[in-house]
């Protein structure tokens, strides 16, 4: 068993590292107070490869493993939270598009998405239809060679300025269930669709996130991502990935807080001695440390398992979403708590850090539904075993 990064995943890190250093890191605070989406530096990733991470080669993207993506994105978040989280999702619609969709679809769509000259946004979740998204309520009425699609989406990412929407739509009847959805490629501005306000975020605040209405918006049957009711389980295949992405976003978000508490308490001193002389903070950095170490450990086993199409990754992804994510918020909240009121102000990034790692306890399924889905397979048999 070799924990070693090899050459070309060193030289990955390395890349995106100086990504975040050279179009992040500065602005990240800026983008933050302005809520400012920065678009040009989305398509900057885009020719650096990190907008079809996991998109296969054939396809234009750089048909990467998702550990190799973990990596990636690990780095990139500890430039801008906010907007790595939105390359992650992005990274998803492409590598949903590139593997479902038509042939027709995927040459008019996902060249364009792998260089960022068109953008993504996944449409799940529903104002009534939040951790139970095998309840949502959006439907796609079949009506010749089109469908029209009636609903609305909530929380979505990037609404409002990207260009096109995998939106997951009940095709079945009201009581169906999972079994009822399917997937669809929708223009963002074809007609019938409509944006509600940029939502006034606790964090995130460097990617608009909107409410989309959807009223009699016709789209072709070649748009639908594979058959009829296939769409829950694309959407459960692109949520275990997801999960890890936003995880290690977690953890790069950790990473740099642990490097900032580090530093303030080798340069900071109260009552005549530098507060790394001090035992007790010595032992808090210690364990941030250790709890850090052993959530990156998790995730990137868990990332391996998906890559080995592990007939459990989908509990491994849970398990290490649920971990990574309340182990970043945990370390990014100490390292505020190290820095005292300092922390608490905006001219150093703690504050930050705190506000854009919160939500990651709550998307991609909550902390709460991850435990659902490790306990529901715990109770079935020799999966207790498997998991070891």
């Amino acid at each position: 068993m070799d924990f070693a990064l090899t050459e070309d995943q060193q030289a990955l890190v390395a890349a995106a590292a100086d990504f975040a250093r050279a179009e992040l890191m500065e602005h990240a605070a800026e983008w933050d107070a302005s809520s400012h989406f920065p678009l040009d530096v989305i398509r900057r990733a885009g020719e650096a490869g990190f907008l079809a991470i996991y998109t296969p080669e054939e396809r234009g993207g750089l048909g990467l493993s998702r550990l190799d993506a973990s990596l990636i994105f690990e780095q990139l978040s500890q430039g801008c939270i906010a907007t790595t989280a939105y390359l992650t999702i992005h990274n998803m619609v492409t590598w949903m598009i590139a593997n479902w969709a038509s042939e027709a679809v995927r040459e008019r769509y996902v060249e364009a998405m792998v260089t960022g000259e068109l953008l993504g946004s996944y449409c799940l979740t529903e104002p009534g239809a939040g951790s139970d998204a095998a309840n949502l309520r959006t439907r796609a009425t079949r009506d010749g060679d089109h469908y029209v699609i009636d609903g609305s989406k909530m929380f979505i990412s990037g609404a409002g300025s990207t260009e096109v929407l995998v939106v997951m739509a009940r095709t079945g009847e009201p009581d169906s269930g999972a079994s009822g959805v399917s997937a669809f490629v929708v223009p963002a501005d074809a007609e019938g669709v409509s944006y509600g306000k940029n939502e006034d975020k606790m964090g995130w605040k460097s990617q608009p996130t909107r409410l989309i209405s959807f009223d009699g918006v016709r789209v072709p049957a070649e748009n639908r991502l594979g058959e009829e009711g296939e769409g829950f389980r694309f959407a459960m295949k692109g949520l275990d990935g997801g999960r890890l992405n936003i995880a290690s976003c977690s953890l790069g978000a950790a990473q740099h807080a642990l490097q900032l508490a580090r530093d303030y308490m080798l340069e900071r001193k109260q009552f005549g001695r530098e507060l790394a002389s001090f035992q007790a903070l010595q032992f808090k950095l210690a364990d941030m440390a250790t709890e850090l170490s052993a959530a990156r450990l998790m995730v990137r086993q868990a990332a391996w398992k998906l890559d080995q199409a592990d007939p459990e990754a989908t509990a491994w992804c849970a398990m290490a979403k649920r971990f990574a994510t309340d182990v970043g918020f945990k370390v990014c909240n100490e390292a505020l708590q190290l820095h005292g009121g300092y922390g608490y102000i905006r001219e150093y990034p703690l504050e930050r850090l705190v506000r854009d790692t919160r939500v990651h306890q709550i998307l991609e399924g909550t902390n709460e539904i991850m435990r659902v889905i490790v306990a529901r397979r715990l109770l079935d048999d020799g999966v207790v075993e498997a998991l070891q």
